[in-house]
């Protein structure tokens, strides 16, 4: 049916645009005062007046950006805060010192808020076809920060920090052609829209929520850094690969913990996810080791991937056609709450004993957020068990055309191809494909072919390079039966 092919194709879009823009974000959250003070030579004040000023003007704008998307295309509002954020990694990325830097971080966060609020706006859009689209969107998100912090933490000793920054800028102004298509949802009803006052009086439990949910993420992922680095003295990839499992976390399990709350309901999933963060939280703080610390971070990420995508989503229903304030509301909550936990969390790391009392903290936070779940729900009114989703509307069940099912195949088999060319070439970069090791290295023995190449990269392109022969001739076999049983 049009209409499901019009949903389904909105999505993916969001979703590219989402992955595209979210990995580069988290990489220059992570590497911006590091760049800053090595390349820059800026002090820690201004390092800290730099990340501030992006924080200050992506708050300020995030209430503008709701009244925006609710008046404006969703979809090229979205791309115009991409194109934003593209140019505030090229401003990073071009800078002869500080002074540009600051002009770049105004930019991010004009673009960040504009960007967010509309596209999390136009997601909801969706959520009378799927009450899953928010833990498909943080799916998303947390595919597109583990590919770039593995694609920067391999480029960034050959390409230096500006090189990083160029492919941000790239990336986000692909996430920005994306979103040009137009989104087909029906005009804003802003004539029936609550004004911001009533809105934020009526979502007010879910947002406290909100901030303490993002209070306690945020100042838990700063602790980890800054314990990692100076607890443990840890390297910057190492680091990162401590980060990374909880990461992947967050791209796998979203959609699979949606089905528990389709199950078992918001209430109870959102107040054991918070719960279970406070014991993460909590054990962090008794972690010998990175590996330990690892194991717990993906624990917590289990948590944090099943509550968010149950917040937006019920931000998004209390906000009915007022999409573009509702989440410039909750996106405000949420930068509100990621500002003070990692302001918290610095100022305690750094006094005595502050890693045990910050993580502790963040815990006691997180269990009181536990216990107020189930009156914030209520208190918002929305339903408890979120609908499973629609079925295409067609008259009777129909087997899929062989021509549109084959045509549809040979589009995933291509959308395949130009991942593994890209994904080759980078490898190529660095030293470390698989293919062209074989085809024009030395000569190896059938170890190195069929069990283990050496180095770690050279086993993931070989690996994923037996998958895509797989994946190859599944698939043209399948086009090739089809052509016959067509024609016999």
């Amino acid at each position: 049916m049009v209409r499901t092919g019009t949903v389904t194709r909105r999505r993916e879009q969001n979703e590219l645009a989402a992955a595209l823009a979210r990995g580069p974000v988290e990489v220059l959250d992570f590497l911006l005062p590091l760049w800053a003070g090595s390349q820059l030579g800026a002090s820690a004040a201004a390092v800290g007046a730099l990340t501030a000023l992006e924080t200050l003007v992506s708050f300020a704008v995030r209430p503008v950006a709701g009244v925006l998307a609710d008046r404006f295309d969703r979809g090229r509002l979205a791309a115009f805060g991409a194109v934003l954020y593209g140019l505030s990694f090229a401003g990073y990325a071009a800078a002869p010192g500080i002074g540009l830097a600051y002009a770049a971080a105004v930019l991010g966060g004009a673009g960040g808020a504009l960007f967010w609020v509309a596209l999390r706006a136009r997601v909801g859009e969706g959520l009378a076809d799927d009450s899953g689209v928010f833990s498909k969107l943080f799916a998303a998100e947390g595919a597109g920060t583990w590919i770039a912090f593995v694609v920067a933490m391999t480029l960034v000793s050959r390409i230096d920090y500006q090189g990083v920054f160029w492919l941000g800028a790239a990336a986000c102004v692909v996430a920005a052609v994306a979103l040009l298509v137009p989104s087909g949802a029906p005009p804003a009803q802003t004539e029936q829209a609550p004004r911001f006052s009533d809105l934020g009086r009526r979502l007010r439990s879910v947002l406290g929520l909100v901030v303490l949910t993002s209070l306690a993420e945020a100042g838990v992922a700063l602790l980890l850094l800054l314990h990692l680095q100076r607890g443990h003295q840890l390297e910057l990839g190492e680091i990162a690969l401590v980060f990374l499992p909880g990461f992947i976390v967050y791209s796998t399990l979203p959609d699979f913990l949606h089905g528990i709350v389709r199950r078992l309901g918001r209430t109870w999933v959102l107040s054991v996810a918070l719960a279970f963060s406070a014991a993460f939280a909590a054990g962090l703080s008794f972690a010998p080791n990175p590996w330990v610390i690892a194991g717990m971070w993906v624990l917590s990420a289990v948590a944090f991937a099943a509550a968010i995508p149950v917040q937006q989503s019920i931000v998004a229903e209390a906000a009915g056609v007022s999409l573009g304030k509702g989440m410039g509301i909750y996106e405000s909550a949420m930068l509100l709450g990621a500002t003070i936990g990692t302001f918290s969390a610095g100022l305690l790391y750094s006094a005595g004993d502050g890693w045990r009392v910050a993580c502790l903290g963040a815990a006691a936070l997180l269990l009181a957020g536990a216990v107020l779940v189930r009156p914030a729900i209520r208190t918002v009114g929305v339903v408890e068990h979120p609908a499973p989703p629609k079925e295409p509307e067609r008259p009777e069940p129909e087997p899929e055309p062989e021509p549109e099912r084959q045509g549809s195949d040979l589009r995933n088999w291509y959308a395949h191809v130009g991942a593994f060319v890209v994904g080759q070439l980078v490898l190529a970069v660095l030293g470390y494909s698989w293919p062209l090791e074989a085809l024009f290295g030395e000569g190896h023995d059938g170890n190195w072919y069929w069990n283990s190449s050496g180095h770690l990269l050279l086993n993931v392109s070989r690996i994923w390079c037996f998958a895509f022969v797989i994946d190859t001739v599944w698939t043209w076999g399948g086009v090739v039966l089809r052509g016959r049983k067509g024609g016999s």
